[in-house]
C-alpha cells in the first residue's frame, strides 16, 4: 500500500497473480484532520477506501491470502528491501497514525506491539497546521530562478512539507508531481526530573517520570542514570528503555545501603538531553556479600580466632556468629575470639556468619588445626650388629605423635669419645622405620638414640648400646727401642690406631724370636752384647686374630774393648817405621785407634 502524489496505490500478489488498485485522492486528505483508510480483500474483489472515496478491482484468479509473517506498517526494514525491488519502494512513511486494526482481533496498540518505530509518531500528530502546506492553492513560493536546486531554511522541526516544481517559459508551464519531505527532530528541551523512585531491593529501583513537554519529534528512547551521591560524575549504572511509551523503568546493578542521584535522559534521532536535576534515593540494606572465612593463630591447646568485615557489607553489620563443628560458639560485634581447651593438633571446622538488618550470609567453611607439639614419647631403637663394621637400626613410630611426623634423626656416640659427643648420622624426611649404619669400627661400643620430629619440635629416645664384631687390629705401631746400657734395651709401644676389638695380648719379637707375650706395652731385654744390632717388631692380638707392626732395628750401647792389641813394626829405612796391629778380640763398639810414639826423632840441622 502506497500513498504518492495524491494516489493511494494497492499492489497485491498471490502466487503468480498480480493485482493493482489505484484510488485518486488529490489533496483531499491534506486538511489537518484524521483520515481513515480501509483496504480489504473479499473473494476476488480488492478494494481501497479513504474517507468518502472508493476504488476496487476484480481479479478472478486471485488466491486466498494467508499472512504468516510480520506486518510492516510505514516501510520495510533495510535488511529485506532487496527482496522486493520490483515494488520501487519510496522513503518510508513520515507522519502520524492511530487505531490500526484488522478484520479479526482487537485494535492494535502500535506503541506496545511494534518492534521498532522510525520517524513515526504513534500517539498522534503534534500539531494540525500542516494543512496549509500541502493544498495547491495555499502553497508558498520558495524559489524563482534558473537554478536546479534550492536550499530552504527556517523550517519547523519534525514537520512534513510538500514540494513541486513548475517549469515556465513564454509558451506556458508544466508542473511536477508533489513530493514530500519531513524535517528532522530537534534535541529534547527541558527534560523533567524523575517524579518518583522506590527501591525494589538493595540492587534495583523503579523510577517513574512524566513525558517531556514540548518535544518536537519522536522520542526514540529514555535513559535512566544513577550517580553515587557525592561520588564521581560518571554514572554507576544506567538503563536504556527503547519503549518510549512507557514512563516507568527499572535501574539495576546498584549497591545496597547507598545514596544515589537519579536522572532522566530523553533522546530523539537528533540527540539526547539529560534532566538538570536529579532525584535522590537511598537503597535499603541487604545481606552481606563476600563474607571472609575466619583465620587463626594456632597454639597447642587453643586457637586465637580473628576475621575481617565482609568485602561488601551491604549495610551495617549487626552481629557476627562463629560456628565450630556446626555449633555456634560466639555471637557479637567483635572480630576476635579465643577457642580454649582443645586437643593438640586437632582439626576443627569453622564458619562465620555476618548479619545486617536485611539478613545474614555465611562464609565458606574452613578447617583449622591446633598447633603441633613434639611426640610424647619415642622408644629406644632396636640395634642389630650385622658385621664388624655395620649396625642395623630399627624403630617404631611414636604412639602419640602430637602433629605430623616431619623427620627422623639418628644420633651416634662411641666410647672413644667417652660418649660425650653425639654425631648426627641420619636425618631424613623419608619416614622409613630402619637404617643401616655403615663404615663403623670393629669391636667398638656405640650408643645410638633416635629423635622423632614434628612441626612442634623433636623428642629424643633413650640410647641403645651395640658393640660391633671384633676384627684383627689395624695400625699396629712400630716399637721404640732405647738402650741405656751396653747389654740391654727398654722397648715400648702404643695401642694400635684401630684396635678393632679388645686387645688380648701384645707380642714382642726380637731378631725374629718371640721375646714377650703379655698385655704390657713395654719390655726389658738384657744380657746382650755391647754394640750389637737387633730387630724388633710388635704383634697385637684380639679374639679374631693378630697383626704385626713394622720392623725396627737398634744397637746396644758401646763398651770398652776387651782383649789385647797386637802391634807389629818394621823399619822402612833410616828414618821410617811401619806399624801394623790387630783389633782386640771384642771391640764392643765402633773402634778408633790412637798411635803413641816415644823416643828420639831425627831433625835436619
Amino acid at each position: 500500500i502506497e500513498l504518492k502524489s495524491g494516489i493511494l496505490n494497492i499492489f497485491l500478489r498471490t502466487g503468480i497473480v498480480f493485482t493493482q488498485v489505484d484510488l485518486w485522492l488529490g489533496l483531499s486528505y491534506c486538511d489537518g484532520k484524521w483520515n481513515e483508510a480501509t483496504v480489504s480483500k473479499e473473494g476476488s474483489v480488492i478494494s481501497a477506501t479513504m474517507n468518502e472515496l472508493r476504488e476496487q478491482a476484480l481479479e478472478p484468479r486471485v488466491q486466498q491470502l494467508k499472512v504468516n509473517s510480520p506486518v510492516y506498517v510505514g516501510g520495510i526494514p533495510p535488511e529485506i528491501q532487496s527482496f522486493y525491488r520490483e515494488l520501487g519502494l519510496e522513503q518510508g512513511f513520515g507522519g502520524c497514525m492511530k487505531d490500526v486494526k484488522f478484520t479479526r482481533g482487537a485494535v492494535v496498540n502500535l506503541a506496545s506491539v511494534s518492534s521498532s518505530a522510525v520517524r513515526v509518531n504513534l500517539d498522534g500528530c503534534l500539531s494540525t497546521d500542516s494543512a496549509v502546506n500541502c493544498r495547491g492553492n495555499d502553497s508558498i513560493l520558495v524559489y524563482r530562478g534558473k537554478e536546479k536546486s534550492v536550499y530552504e531554511s527556517a523550517l519547523q522541526p519534525f514537520t512534513e512539507y510538500l514540494y513541486r516544481v513548475v517549469a515556465l517559459n513564454e509558451g506556458g508551464s508544466v508542473s511536477s508531481a508533489w513530493t514530500h519531505a519531513r524535517t528532522r527532530e530537534s534535541v529534547p528541551q527541558n527534560v523533567p526530573t524523575p517524579s518518583r523512585a522506590h527501591s525494589i531491593n538493595g540492587y534495583s529501583i523503579e523510577v517513574t517520570w512524566d513525558k517531556p513537554a514540548g518535544v518536537i519529534g519522536v522520542i526514540e528512547k529514555y535513559i535512566l542514570k544513577a550517580y553515587e551521591a557525592d561520588g564521581p560524575t560518571v554514572p554507576i549504572t544506567s538503563a536504556e528503555l527503547a519503549d518510549a511509551g512507557m514512563l516507568t523503568g527499572i535501574l539495576r546493578g546498584l549497591h545496597p545501603f547507598t545514596n544515589y542521584a537519579v536522572t532522566l535522559t530523553a533522546c530523539t534521532l537528533a540527540g539526547c538531553t539529560e534532566s538538570l536535576h536529579a532525584l535522590n534515593i537511598s537503597t535499603p540494606q541487604e545481606a552481606p556479600e563476600d563474607v571472609q572465612s575466619p583465620t587463626a593463630i594456632s597454639f597447642p591447646t587453643f586457637l586465637l580466632m580473628s576475621w575481617s568485615p565482609p568485602k561488601t557489607p551491604n549495610g551495617i553489620i549487626t552481629k557476627y556468629t562463629l560456628y565450630m563443628n556446626g555449633t555456634p560458639i560466639y555471637s557479637g560485634n567483635g572480630t576476635k575470639y579465643v577457642v580454649k581447651d582443645l586437643a593438640v593438633f586437632t582439626p576443627h571446622q569453622f564458619l562465620l556468619t555476618a548479619c545486617t538488618l536485611a539478613g545474614c550470609t555465611n562464609s565458606s567453611q574452613v578447617t583449622l588445626f591446633t598447633a603441633q607439639l613434639p611426640p610424647s614419647h619415642v622408644d629406644a631403637p632396636v640395634l642389630t650388629v650385622l658385621d664388624s663394621r655395620t649396625i642395623h637400626v630399627q624403630w617404631k613410630e611414636p604412639v602419640e605423635v602430637n602433629g605430623i611426623l616431619d623427620r627422623y634423626v639418628i644420633y651416634l656416640a662411641t666410647n672413644e669419645q667417652n660418649f660425650t659427643k653425639w654425631n648426627v648420622i641420619y636425618n631424613s624426611t623419608e619416614l622409613f622405620l630402619d637404617f643401616t649404619i655403615p663404615q663403623l669400627f670393629p669391636g667398638t661400643e656405640y650408643l645410638i638414640k633416635l629423635a622423632a620430629c614434628t612441626g612442634g619440635g623433636c623428642s629424643v629416645s633413650e640410647a641403645s648400646t651395640a658393640i660391633t664384631d671384633e676384627s684383627t687390629p689395624e695400625g699396629v705401631p712400630a716399637p721404640k727401642a732405647q738402650s741405656y746400657a751396653s747389654d740391654s734395651f727398654n722397648i715400648s709401644w702404643t695401642k694400635p690406631e684401630y684396635p678393632n676389638g679388645i686387645i688380648t695380648s701384645y707380642g714382642l719379637y726380637m731378631d725374629g724370636v718371640l721375646l714377650q707375650n703379655s698385655s704390657q706395652l713395654s719390655c726389658y731385654a738384657y744380657g746382650l752384647a755391647p754394640w750389637s744390632l737387633h730387630s724388633f717388631r710388635v704383634q697385637a692380638c684380639t679374639a679374631k686374630g693378630c697383626a704385626l707392626g713394622p720392623l725396627v732395628e737398634a744397637r746396644t750401647m758401646e763398651a770398652a774393648p776387651e782383649g789385647m792389641v797386637d802391634v807389629f813394626t818394621s823399619a822402612d829405612g833410616s828414618k821410617e817405621v811401619q806399624l801394623k796391629w790387630l783389633a782386640p778380640n771384642k771391640p764392643n763398639g765402633k773402634l778408633t785407634y790412637t798411635v803413641l810414639v816415644t823416643g828420639l826423632f831425627y831433625a835436619d840441622q
